[in-house]
């Protein structure tokens, strides 16, 4: 979805030429709403954005997949809005909006222009407590879910094989399940089901409240005092976790699947920053990760792409910011004419590497100046810098982190990238998923979409 007000939202002035960071103004409202404001006044607009503390990890087995269908529902008409309304409202006023579930938040936001801030707190306000959740209407979406299921999962090898191997690396965590949820799940999904999940977790104690762009922190509270402050708490409880046993030995599994080409994911158990025994130790693996896979001139790119042409691609992904332990993941799809052992092979190598000889000074100061600069032209678009705020305060890290993160990346030593890399990359905690080709038998897959990326709902 286009609008006016997208290029402004992400192309301003670079905050190099317009100053120190912006600071963030926080409020809790008497209900329990926790509001942030991040002024930016490079440019005319604005992103407000609500999130919950509620994911697919806050999920159990016969319920998964209830967090995404009902962020489906509440785009499906309230007590005072017929369907379709709130999005109607928001192209009226020449704004954009949507909404993402991940597996530890649900998240809505619209970006407007800054004399419209009151528009979107008005519409996210009546949804927070008052949705219809109308049994016709989820009957229709759930599935419209079903079909997102079919295309984005079931159709596609590539997102199959990574499903699959979640459900295999985790034996407890509830990240073994699927965002989307299993479809056993959603064919016995109930609108009770989603009823009582609303009523539990959509409350303004369990929600922050973020709006960074060219407003005033006064008449944010104002506005927000207004609209929210009305709006009823709820008792929650906050969810128990299952953490993950320790893994004693490697595990593999194969996904045979309709496929034009292998394709093949290797995981390995590691911390982040909600649960890090030693402080430094997730952002030296953000780092390890771009040392590997951090552009054109990583390693992954330069020596197993170009170089050796074993791989048509390969990867890694790590965030140091989750509820819970995460993983390290590596990917790739061999070259034409090179096999799938020969790939794993060659990404084991590369792993072996960085644990056995501690990356060059030199090496490692052009990819943590990468890296960080990222981070740093990140904050130039102002949808970006309330989306940080929004995921370290709804994990429970707090948005404080997002003024440290990049200095905590700047003290990283090569020593530290080898001591992450030896003591997380080990052949025990390894978990390894080979997708094999089955003919298609004249069909062609599903366009792939990045495996170990995530996605916003597209209406």
């Amino acid at each position: 979805m286009e609008s006016r007000f997208f290029a402004a939202l992400l192309l301003t002035v670079p905050l190099a030429a317009a100053g120190a960071s912006p600071k963030v103004f926080e409020r809790e409202l008497d209900n329990g709403l926790k509001v942030l404001v991040k002024p930016d006044h490079r440019a005319p607009i604005l992103t407000s954005q609500v999130w919950y503390k509620v994911g697919s990890s806050y999920e159990y087995g016969g319920l998964t997949g209830v967090s995404h269908v009902l962020e489906h529902m509440m785009f499906k008409g309230t007590e005072k809005l017929p369907p379709g309304q709130f999005s109607r409202i928001i192209s009226e006023n020449g704004g954009e909006e949507n909404a993402f579930t991940g597996r530890d938040y649900t998240a809505y936001y619209q970006n407007l222009a800054s004399d419209r801030l009151e528009v979107a707190f008005e519409l996210e306000a009546d949804r927070m407590r008052n949705l219809s959740l109308a049994e016709a209407e989820f009957a229709k979406e759930l599935e419209v879910v079903k079909e997102e299921r079919r295309m984005r999962t079931d159709d596609d090898p590539q997102s199959l094989t990574f499903e699959r191997f979640n459900s295999v690396a985790y034996d407890a965590s509830p990240y073994r399940n699927p965002v989307i949820g299993w479809a056993g799940d959603l064919e016995q999904l109930q609108i009770e089901d989603l009823r009582d999940w609303y009523r539990q977790w959509y409350a303004p104690n369990n929600a922050t409240l973020i709006v960074a762009g060219d407003v005033d922190p006064e008449r944010v509270f104002e506005l927000a005092e207004r609209y929210f402050g009305p709006l009823k708490a709820e008792d929650i409880a906050p969810p128990k976790t299952r953490p993950d046993p320790e893994q004693s030995g490697e595990k593999r599994l194969r996904v045979k699947a309709p496929a034009q080409e292998p394709y093949l994911i290797m995981g390995y158990k590691v911390p982040t920053v909600t649960d890090a025994e030693v402080e430094w130790e997730p952002y030296a693996l953000e780092i390890l990760a771009s040392v590997l896979d951090g552009g054109s001139s990583a390693r992954f790119s330069r020596e197993l792409v170009r170089g050796a042409q074993i791989a048509a691609s390969a990867g890694t992904d790590y965030s140091a910011f989750s509820r819970l332990p995460g993983m390290f993941l590596f990917d790739g799809v061999p070259a034409k004419g090179r096999g799938i052992e020969e790939l794993e092979r060659a990404l084991l190598g590369q792993i072996e590497r960085v644990r056995t000889e501690p990356v060059d000074a030199a090496e490692l100061e052009r990819i943590r100046t990468q890296l960080i600069a990222g981070k740093v032209y990140e904050k130039d678009s102002v949808f970006s810098q309330a989306m940080q705020l929004g995921q370290l305060e709804t994990v429970g890290l707090g948005w404080e982190l997002s003024d440290q993160y990049v200095d905590k990346l700047a003290a990283v030593t090569p020593e530290q990238v080898q001591a992450v890399a030896r003591r997380y990359l080990t052949p025990d905690t390894l978990t390894v998923a080979v997708l094999d080709p089955q003919p298609l038998d004249g069909k062609q897959p599903a366009p792939a979409l990045s495996a170990l990326g995530g996605h916003d709902d597209v209406r």
